[in-house]
């Protein structure tokens, strides 16, 4: 139902009132502001969209941009947040609220959802004070300049990353950044684009990642292996000395990238890690493919690719690089559609789009530039489509048993497989978890939550769970379907992490297509 103009007067009012001493100016929605939609593996599980639909705001300070945040209705509430000027110490502070957990020193996207931030007008500088992500979803950054990020020496901020991912952290995709150190770890600095701690679903598009010792990692060390599903295309990696990327288990799409003066190692799949590595142009570099440092190896699967002016060394012990001839060990397979630059075009359509402040053009698969509609934001007033229509097929969960960590007096685990709307599972705080399980293996793609009449809107963030293994499957906020790459599980899990009030779950589905 849409709000009545007092209301939202009301809240402009009291929004404006907020944002007086912050440096952030509420605005229209914008059609402008974002261009472009997701790619990669950013597309998958239920897709990336950030803050599309919600208000818009524009913000010149760290502490504007907190604010924003926190004056959100509830953490998942969609802001698309237009940043302009120079985000640095100084102008970043913490903000508190319900609807936000931020930090001074740092932008902190830390246990929310469905946000973009886009720099606009003269560009969006973050300098020295990088962006972290953290036990968040749904997330756009695009068009803005991260640099000189320290983990030592001062000011230091972000653990020394420009964008660093971590605990649990889905669907996020950073477009048209320029991302940049002045030197490596002797200097105080780390990596620019590091994803850890069961990070998936990642897109790095049309980026400049330039002047550092690491470029970026997936996986924090040889048993960091729950993060993967992340693409990186049409972005430029120049005079870095290793990890473009390093890889740690998962799975890696690699694609018209164009690298220039790796002094060390380039790409580093290691640790059981898959990349399928297409059409991208190694120029004047050192051992760009292969396993190094490590006894634990990792594949993958090349095509297309040219070596301009890259010398390899020998393999022995813990490197192993996969020149002079590099041929593929593995196959991977790319669930969504994408175009192919000719490699031999790539040094040039990279050169014209990538980085910030270069108008957001893409390629269109026939090595020309081209500046792509804006994203076309929705009525944030509308009402919207009824998240908890199932998808269609058998319902696995019907016939199956169930259990979990607690359960409200009255309540019964059981409810949420019979298939009866008017009964429900609550647990006997504001989280828990309840689980649906079967006698033998069972295919699984998606998980739909509904929830009971009378408490719509309780449940705030959740993760599901292979039981089985541990693994998490899928992490977000509000109830509806969620879905994930099909797995073979005896026990599936959805734990409420956070809630308003007392959730109650009506049903739990399970599917497979």
């Amino acid at each position: 139902m849409k709000r009545s103009a007092a209301v939202r007067l009301s809240a402009t009012l009291a929004t404006a009132a907020l944002a007086a001493a912050t440096g952030l100016v509420v605005s229209m929605p914008s059609a402008a502001a974002v261009t472009g939609s997701a790619t990669g593996y950013a597309t998958q599980n239920g897709g990336t969209t950030g803050g599309a639909g919600g208000q818009t705001v524009r913000a010149t300070t760290g502490t504007a941009i907190h604010s924003a945040l926190c004056s959100r209705a509830s953490s998942s509430t969609p802001i698309i947040i237009e940043v302009q000027g120079t985000i640095n110490h100084g102008n970043t502070t913490k903000v508190s609220g319900s609807s936000c957990n931020t930090a001074a020193g740092v932008i902190e996207l830390k246990q929310i959802s469905n946000v973009t931030i886009v720099g606009v007008g003269s560009g969006a500088v973050f300098d020295q004070l990088g962006i972290h992500i953290r036990e968040s979803s749904n997330i756009i950054i695009q068009n803005v300049t991260v640099r000189n990020v320290k983990k030592s020496g001062s000011p230091t901020s972000n653990g020394g990353d420009a964008i660093g991912m971590e605990s649990g952290v889905r669907n996020v995709w950073v477009d048209h950044a320029t991302l940049e150190a002045s030197g490596g770890e002797s200097e105080g600095y780390d990596g620019l684009f590091d994803m850890k701690d069961n990070t998936q679903y990642v897109t790095l598009s049309y980026s400049i990642l330039r002047n550092s010792g690491r470029g970026g990692l997936i996986g924090s060390s040889e048993s960091d292996r729950s993060n993967g599903y992340v693409t990186f295309h049409h972005n430029k990696y120049e005079n870095i000395d290793s990890r473009t990327p390093l890889l740690r288990g998962g799975i890696s799409h690699i694609y018209n990238n164009h690298y220039v003066d790796l002094h060390e190692s380039g790409i580093n799949s290691r640790a059981g890690a898959r990349a399928k590595v297409d059409n991208n142009y190694f120029e004047d570099s050192k051992d760009v493919l292969g396993t190094f440092y490590t006894s634990e190896a990792g594949y993958w699967q090349v095509s297309g690719n040219i070596f301009d002016n890259v010398t390899w060394s020998a393999r022995s012990g813990d490197n192993q690089p996969a020149g002079p001839d590099p041929t593929s060990n593995t196959s991977v397979s790319i669930p969504y559609s994408y175009s192919l630059d000719s490699a031999s075009c790539v040094p040039d359509v990279v050169n014209r789009t990538a980085g910030a402040n270069k108008g957001n053009q893409v390629s269109n698969g026939n090595c020309t530039p081209q500046t792509p509609g804006p994203t076309d934001p929705t009525d944030p007033t509308d009402p919207p489509t009824d998240p908890t229509d199932p998808p269609t097929g058998t319902n696995l969960s019907l016939g199956a048993g169930a259990d979990g960590s607690s359960k409200a007096s009255g309540t019964s685990y059981g409810n949420v497989i019979d298939g009866n709307l008017g009964s429900y599972w609550s647990p006997s705080g504001s989280t828990g978890s309840v689980s649906v399980k079967w006698s033998s293996a069972t295919s699984v793609s998606k998980a739909g939550i509904r929830e009971a009449a009378g408490s719509e809107g309780a449940i705030r963030n959740w993760r599901v769970l292979n039981h089985d293994t541990g693994a998490v499957l899928a992490s977000g906020s509000g109830a509806g379907v969620s879905s994930f790459p099909r797995t073979s599980l005896k026990k599936i899990t959805f734990e409420i992490t956070s809630s308003n009030g007392s959730p109650r779950i009506a049903e739990f589905e399970t599917y497979n297509g």
